[in-house]
């Protein structure tokens, strides 16, 4: 589980430890297991060097690729909301940085984890190496199609906003699963929407607004 539950000794350990106070006290995120990681998880590692003191604000932040690393309250809440137990197989669609790999790698069995962009992949792989974090695969490609060779999965994340659901994406959850994904059809705000597969169907909730990148792809944006 790479750095799970070792607190990360470094010069951000204090804003570190705020940004999570936040996430608790502000944003109500109740999931221990989530706070613990973000806590250990070095998330200035995963940001520009241009930016590392900005790393533990309150804000998403730009990366290559015209990309960003999620806001940590947004990272909090979709990682609570995917309900992990520590067994699960998560399917993660728009790795970017690298970060939320991370968080999730460190609360579960394995995570395959989707990029479209090469190069963005290439560094979110090497992050994770150097963090010790060795249960994460990671190929490039269009996310909207999932990973249909390893499917079906426990848990899947998009990081991305896309117009509608991904029919691929629902296809490949697993029965009791849940899909945390923005939708919306303004690019640029989106409605953060819980999907968990029953024996009857998709029970679908939503969780609020949310503002991500657009989901590229056959299913998503073109």
């Amino acid at each position: 589980m790479g750095i799970a539950g070792k607190m990360a000794m470094d010069e951000f350990q204090i804003p570190r430890l705020k940004m999570v106070e936040r996430l608790r006290d502000h944003y109500k995120i109740a999931d221990h297991r989530v706070l613990a990681v973000m806590n250990a998880i070095p998330r200035h590692r995963f940001v520009p060097e241009a930016l590392r003191s900005q790393a533990y604000k309150d804000n998403a932040l730009p990366i290559a690729g015209g990309q960003t690393i999620s806001q940590p309250f947004i990272v909090g809440r979709m990682t609570e909301l995917l309900e992990l137990k520590g067994t699960e197989r998560v399917l993660e669609i728009g790795a970017g940085s690298g970060y939320q790999s991370a968080v999730l790698a460190s609360l579960v069995r394995k995570v395959y984890a989707v990029e479209r962009i090469e190069g963005l992949a290439q560094k979110a792989k090497e992050k994770l190496r150097e963090l010790g974090i060795g249960n994460v695969s990671m190929r490039v490609s269009d996310g909207t199609n999932g990973w249909p060779v390893y499917a079906p999965f426990d848990a899947i994340l998009v990081a991305a906003g896309g117009p509608e659901m991904p029919q691929p994406l629902l296809d490949q959850l697993e029965i009791g699963g849940r899909l945390v994904i923005p939708i919306g059809s303004d690019p640029k705000r989106q409605d953060l929407v819980r999907v968990t597969r029953t024996e009857k169907g998709l029970d679908q909730e939503n969780c609020g607004p949310c503002a991500f990148v657009p989901l590229i792809g056959e299913h998503g944006w073109r």
